[in-house]
């Protein structure tokens, strides 16, 4: 029978524990050296419309002048596996955001799928720890601004709106928009019309003649499934307002009750002015005749006051002899 193995000795028996004290000069584990550099703060994605913008704060050093950048990476939940993110360059960056909106050097990230970020600070040998971004899925995570390029064409009663949607979606069988149009008269109540599928909206059975405002709104409605469908609405867009105007048949209309009216208060003015005439007339005769006049010799005089009135007026009055004409009478003897 082989005996037993001697007990092993007192030193190998505590070095389990001095390993968790950290006692009697025992040796801690190296750290990894590479991870020297602190994770950049504050990780955020920008979802509006269709930008896709992942920023972050930058990581200062007091103690090295080396430059410090940025390794950006993603992956899809579908995937274990974390990938850099080379179109667009975020491999090795000096910046502070990595921009995935669509471009033409840029596909962005697929507006249907859930995404997953982090970004890592590097510099010569060092990195930092990981820093992440909660998952996003662009749809439902978007902000959705208003309508672009709205042109309101103003109809008979009625006003015509044209608009382009917030962004392009880029699975038309699974995402769409859809439309509100907020309209009210000019300090009046405010009305909604909608939802509607078209970009091209008529708002008819206004008032004409009358100044109307309005605001349009954008929807998206996002199909998961045959039985679940995401919807969430956009920011309205600025107010607008116009007057709408009249058709051919009102116009005339128009037109002619402004003639009535403006042949009756021109009727009015005359019989009132001849009624005026006939009753005043009196004193109208008063006020236009027109007043006596001095003769011009009493005026002369009144002028030079030296010379006698009386000799000046004898001397106008006196009367001036005719002249006569020569008469000559001619007799013819009559002939036997």
């Amino acid at each position: 029978m082989r005996p037993p193995p001697p007990p092993p000795p007192p030193l190998l028996l505590l070095w389990p524990l001095l390993l968790q004290l950290g006692g009697c000069g025992a040796a801690a584990p190296p750290a990894d050296s590479r991870s020297q550099l602190p994770a950049p703060e504050n990780p955020k994605i920008h979802l509006y419309n269709d930008q896709q913008v992942l920023s972050w704060e930058p990581v200062s050093l007091t103690n090295d002048t080396r430059p410090v950048v940025y390794r950006v990476q993603f992956k899809y939940s579908a995937s274990d596996t974390w990938s850099n993110v080379r179109i667009p360059n975020c491999t090795r960056i000096t910046a502070t955001e990595c921009n995935f909106t669509h471009t033409s050097r840029s596909k962005g990230f697929p507006m249907h799928f859930n995404v997953s970020l982090r970004v890592r600070a590097e510099q010569a040998e060092h990195v930092s720890a990981w820093g992440t971004v909660p998952w996003f899925e662009h749809y439902r995570n978007v902000t959705i601004g208003p309508p672009e390029n709205i042109w309101v064409t103003p109809g008979e009663g009625s006003l015509i709106i044209r608009f382009s949607p917030p962004f392009d979606v880029d699975d038309p069988s699974t995402a769409t928009f859809f439309y509100h149009v907020h309209y009210w008269e000019k300090e009046g109540r405010k009305q909604e019309k909608g939802p509607f599928r078209s970009n091209s909206i008529v708002l008819d059975d206004l008032k004409p003649l009358r100044e109307y405002c309005l605001q349009v709104q954008a929807q998206i409605l996002w199909k998961l499934s045959s039985t679940n469908i995401y919807s969430a609405p956009g920011h309205p867009s600025n107010i607008t307002c116009l007057k709408t105007t009249i058709d051919a048949s009102t116009k005339l209309q128009r037109d002619v009750l402004v003639a009535i009216g403006t042949f009756l208060v021109l009727a009015m003015l005359a019989g009132s002015c001849l009624f005026l005439v006939l009753k005043y007339r009196g004193l109208i005769k008063y006020w236009f005749h027109s007043p006596p006049s001095i003769p011009l010799q009493i005026e002369e005089y009144l002028r030079d006051p030296v010379q006698p009135i009386l000799e000046a007026l004898d001397k106008d009055s006196s009367p001036k002899d005719e002249p006569w004409d020569s008469v000559s009478v001619v007799s013819c003897p009559e002939k036997e």
